[in-house]
């Protein structure tokens, strides 16, 4: 008899005020203003893990929101994902008060440098007892690349090709640079580690140049969980190629199971297989323990949400100011070099007007909404389970913590009576509780090339190396 496939599920947020409900800051329950303290991430954490989640997925950006209405009024004024946080920064408080907890934590391979980038993984990696996840992302905002001194964003499938070079890099150190035996902690004979079991890298890519040791003895996974979320053609192959963990967006199970395909084979096509990647929709729940409790409840949210809000969000997301466009204006998405999947998705949907795209945003986000009592909600998500082809959900808050502490109380044990959710922790690192096979990547992903001795790398660091690190 084949065993029910459980539901994954990550807690979505970000490390600012306003994330994806915008306008719900202003809710009298909500706690997101508390975002630049301590306590507030401890007690997320706490929570979550309390809840059996697989994870806390931290999203991020660099820039902000200035292409509605060519300005940040609106993004200040209602907390548009600005001001925003490094959501690397949480993590060592909230894996001190949890034992189990994931950290899917944002980066993005246009604003880091893969060396620095590299060590940064490595020692959250050991702090958390292996337990981090990296949410590879590229950029998308025309603000970022200028505040980081370039004239524009590079072209969307340029800034692909330069994620592949990065992530060569990276696996080079996290995977090449130091043996398996190499740390030998050898008090009598004064050895920590054995130089000649540590290597120094030389990469010379079409995006990077680096030559060195990588500063990190090797942590608990190596290379962390590898998440990724872009859904165009180049976003699916640079997924089949990289990616564990996909984030997608999609209306109904129907949508994410075609999406499911598209990128299940792609992994197939880089040489890996279809269950080499879980896979995530983003998804909101209002739960209560009756329907006319849920329903009441998502009524009272409504009235606090900002549709306009949500719409300024997604013109940076599609690159499009739609505040130029009449209500019943046909809106023009061609020619974004932004997130290209988002502005296809809205024609697709037939959101062709500013009037059709407010309709979305009522809630102040686009994402599919679940709205009822526990047991229904549990039910819908087994529907999500089995005709989407999907692993899991990234959960969204609405209302901090609201939002997730009704879903634990209401929805978790619904889920874990039909056998779809678990009762307990496995052990072992982030990687072992998603995939069950080890720590560390398996050796068909592309990341093993780069393990010694299979990586053309340098000598050993006992010995000279030519050239000059870059």
């Amino acid at each position: 008899m084949t065993a029910l496939k459980p539901l994954r599920v990550n807690a979505f947020t970000m490390n600012c005020v306003g994330h994806i409900h915008h306008g719900l800051w202003t809710h009298p329950r909500d706690r997101s203003t508390d975002y630049n303290t301590i306590g507030y991430w401890t007690d997320i954490a706490q929570l979550l893990e309390r809840g059996l989640f697989d994870g806390l997925f931290i999203a991020d950006i660099v820039g902000s929101y200035d292409v509605y209405q060519g300005g940040l009024d609106l993004t200040l004024q209602e907390a548009i994902q600005l001001p925003a946080n490094d959501p690397w920064m949480l993590v060592s408080a909230m894996a001190a008060v949890t034992r189990h907890l994931g950290f899917g934590l944002t980066a993005s391979t246009s604003a880091e440098t893969p060396f620095t980038f590299a060590r940064k993984a490595s020692t959250l990696d050991q702090l958390t007892g292996g337990r981090l996840g990296w949410n590879i992302v590229t950029g998308y905002i025309d603000s970022g690349a200028r505040a980081l001194g370039h004239e524009r964003l590079v072209a969307h499938d340029l800034r692909y090709d330069q994620a592949d070079d990065f992530l060569a890099l990276c696996y080079r150190l996290w995977e090449g640079s130091w043996e398996d035996g190499a740390v030998r902690k050898d008090r009598a004979r004064r050895i920590y580690a054995d130089p000649a079991q540590v290597h120094a890298i030389a990469h010379d890519g079409p995006f990077y140049r680096s030559q060195g040791v990588h500063m990190c003895e090797p942590s608990p996974q190596r290379t962390p969980v590898l998440y990724q979320a872009g859904t165009s053609g180049r976003g699916q192959r640079f997924a089949g190629e990289h990616a564990e963990c996909v984030f997608i967006a999609a209306n109904d199970p129907a949508a994410a199971r075609a999406t499911a395909g598209r990128l299940r084979q792609s992994l197939v096509a880089a040489g890996r297989r279809p269950e080499d990647v879980k896979i995530f929709v983003a998804l909101s729940v209002v739960a209560g323990a009756t329907e006319a409790e849920a329903r009441d409840r998502h009524a009272e949210y409504q009235r606090y949400a900002n549709p306009e809000a949500g719409l300024a969000h997604f013109a940076a997301s599609t690159g499009v100011d739609f505040a130029r466009y009449g209500l019943d204006d046909p809106i023009d998405y061609s020619g974004s070099n932004a997130i290209q999947s988002a502005g296809q998705t809205a024609q697709q949907r037939g959101w062709t007007t500013r009037r059709q795209l407010l309709r979305q945003f009522t809630l102040g986000s686009r994402y599919p909404t679940l709205v009822g009592s526990g047991s229904q909600i549990a039910d819908e998500l087994v529907r999500w389970l089995d005709e989407g082809d999907i692993d899991g959900i990234n959960l969204s808050r609405i209302v901090v913590p609201e939002t997730w502490a009704d879903f634990i109380d209401h929805v978790v044990p619904e889920l874990q009576a039909r056998g779809r959710y678990r009762t307990a922790y496995d052990e072992g690192t982030l990687r072992q509780k998603l995939f069950g096979a080890g720590d560390h990547l398996p050796a068909r992903h592309p990341a093993q090339q780069a393990r010694w001795p299979t990586a053309a790398s340098a000598p050993p660091i006992n010995r000279s190396c030519a050239g000059s690190p870059a």
